[in-house]
């Protein structure tokens, strides 16, 4: 009998563990871009914590293995900033991803009264564009960080709520 996944909010415990999967999920990005000073590859377990702290951080577990995570946070304009979604790398292609960004998105509307969302992506992260294309992200603008990377802006608006007709 299997395991199932369940996603919950982040702790302080999970911190080390939030850190190796980060480290881990984005060998990939620095291979794709040759860049390996990437923020997620060089941040600190104490700016993690901050993050913690500050925002709004999803882990998914396997048992007791944290094998994903996603952040947010949201400004005075109602923006979710939605960051670093991560997915064990053996359990990718698994709908995970999708369950954590709906997750976080669902969340930070409900908790935060977000209106609308946004996430950064490379532009030569093909995975990636397409899991927040098929999750109804639009492109927004683009711009050219280097000669070898440019960073793709995406958005979409948060959904409404649904109402329901009072009956007598």
């Amino acid at each position: 009998m299997g395991m199932s996944v369940t996603v919950s909010t982040a702790t302080d415990d999970d911190a080390e563990n939030i850190l190796k999967l980060q480290y881990l999920c984005f060998q990939r990005e620095a291979e794709i871009y040759g860049d390996y000073g990437i923020e997620p590859l060089t941040q600190t377990l104490d700016a993690l914590r901050a993050e913690l702290g500050e925002g709004c951080v999803l882990v998914a577990r396997l048992g007791s293995e944290v094998v994903g995570s996603v952040r947010g946070s949201v400004d005075a304009d109602g923006t979710a900033r939605i960051a670093k979604l991560i997915v064990h790398p053996r359990m990718q292609r698994h709908g995970l991803g999708g369950r954590l960004l709906s997750a976080i998105e669902e969340r930070l509307a409900a908790e935060r009264e977000a209106k609308r969302f946004r996430l950064l992506t490379g532009h030569r992260s093909e995975g990636n564009l397409r899991l927040y294309r098929r999750l109804g992200y639009a492109q927004t603008a683009t711009e050219q960080i280097s000669r070898r990377f440019s960073q793709v802006t995406l958005e979409k608006a948060a959904a409404q709520a649904p109402t329901f007709a009072a009956t007598a």
